[in-house]
Parts: C-alpha cells; structure tokens; sequence
C-alpha cells in the first residue's frame, strides 16, 4: 500500500510540473498572463537551463475593481567607438494597471501603462504615512500634439491611515476616451512596493553595471532583453 501510494504522489507530482512547464496552471482566474507562470517555473529550476530569455518577477496586487503590477525595466547602453558603454535608454518602474471584468477576471488588453522616472520612484520611496504625490505625463508636450493624450498618477493615504491609493487617469482626446483606474493598496503592500523600488533604483541608473566586475569583463551583458523594455506609450 506504501508502495501504490508513493507512486501515485510521485505521479501527480510530475504531472503538475509539466503542466507549469508549459504554461498550464490549474488557476488562471487571477488573470495573470501565461509568461508570468513560465518564469516562476524557471526562477524554481534556477540551477537547469531551460532556454528562458529573460525573467519576468512583477509584484502584483489584485483588487475588486482593478490590478497594479509593479515591474522594474532596465535600462539598455550602447558602445561608443572609444569602447565606453552609455545609457541609451533609461530604466523605469513601470506601472500596469489593469481593469476588472468579473470576480477575480481581468482584461490585461485593456491595460494602462505609467512609467515612473527616477526621480518620480524618488518621490514615492520618500512618500511619509500622511504624504501624497502626483505625476503628469504628455509624451507630446513640447509639440503642436500636445494634450492629445495625457495621463495623471496619484498616490494619496486613506484617511483612517491604513494604506494608500493609487489612481491612474488616462485622457485621449483622439479617441474622445477617459479611463480611470484606482487600486487600494495596505499599509503592507505599499510596504513591499517602497522597498522593491528602493532596490530597484540604481539598477534603472544602470549604476550596478559600475560596480558589477563580471559584466565590465563582458560588453555584451550591457543590452538588456528588449522583449521585456515595455514603453508607457506602446499599445
């Protein structure tokens, strides 16, 4: 009986493993995109190779009437002919808010992107419990398209001081569009976005890269995956 019943765990085992590998997950009614899961399985095997360009570790909260997944994109450096290697595109912590369409569904094509520049991520690391901040975007404000599409970000604390909101509102006047999406975000949860952001910030610089002996041996760990250099701009 031991015997049957170390096979049958052995199998069942094995069996949820290839469903991972494969992107299969029993529960997608989170609306976590497939990649996500393929990356988990990855970081989990570190020590084989699997082929995987890239890892994808957002920090995602979910609530009833939206999601906010925070994602660190690195910054990508050119060679100059003097060898020297230069941002060419900076980093950012990107912002993924994504609309509810049912209980625990969510709509990742309708998702609004907000990038946050170094500086912004500074602004919120140094955000105290009463402290709010807020950020205008206009990829076209110093054009005659200016205002075409224009996009606000707010961060404010609850009143009763038990977390914060943070709501993002996107006006295209091209489309004659107008979304608003805000996700509640506890006192903890904010805690871990803080902190990864905190991490997170001199590797945006690309200021790791200074101090990291190994890639200074090797030019080509200076280009990041540009399959992951999502843009607030791209739809």
């Amino acid at each position: 009986m031991t015997t049957k019943l170390s096979r049958l765990l052995a199998s069942s085992r094995n069996h949820l493993s290839k469903n991972i590998l494969c992107g299969k997950d029993g529960n997608l009614s989170d609306g976590l995109p497939l990649h996500t899961f393929t990356s988990r399985a990855g970081i989990s095997t570190a020590g084989q190779n699997l082929g995987i360009k890239g890892i994808a570790a957002p920090y995602t909260v979910f609530k009833g009437k939206a999601a906010l997944s925070v994602t660190p994109i690195l910054p990508t450096f050119t060679k100059l002919d003097s060898g020297l290697h230069v941002v060419e595109r900076r980093g950012v912590m990107m912002l993924k808010f994504i609309p509810a369409i049912g209980e625990r569904k969510y709509d990742w094509e309708k998702k609004q992107l907000f990038a946050l520049s170094p500086t912004e991520v500074g602004s919120l690391i140094s955000l105290g419990a009463s402290d709010s901040c807020e950020f205008f975007h206009d990829p076209s404000m110093l054009s005659s398209n200016a205002g075409q599409v224009r996009k606000s970000l707010s961060i404010k604390p609850h009143s009763t001081g038990s977390g914060y909101m943070i709501s993002l509102t996107v006006v295209n006047n091209v489309e004659k569009s107008r979304d608003n999406l805000s996700v509640p975000f506890t006192t903890a949860e904010f805690a871990v976005v803080k902190t990864a952001c905190s991490y997170a910030l001199p590797h945006i610089l690309g200021w790791d890269r200074l101090t990291d002996k190994v890639a200074r041996g090797h030019a080509s760990n200076f280009k990041s995956d540009r399959q992951l250099m999502d843009s607030e701009w791209d739809k």
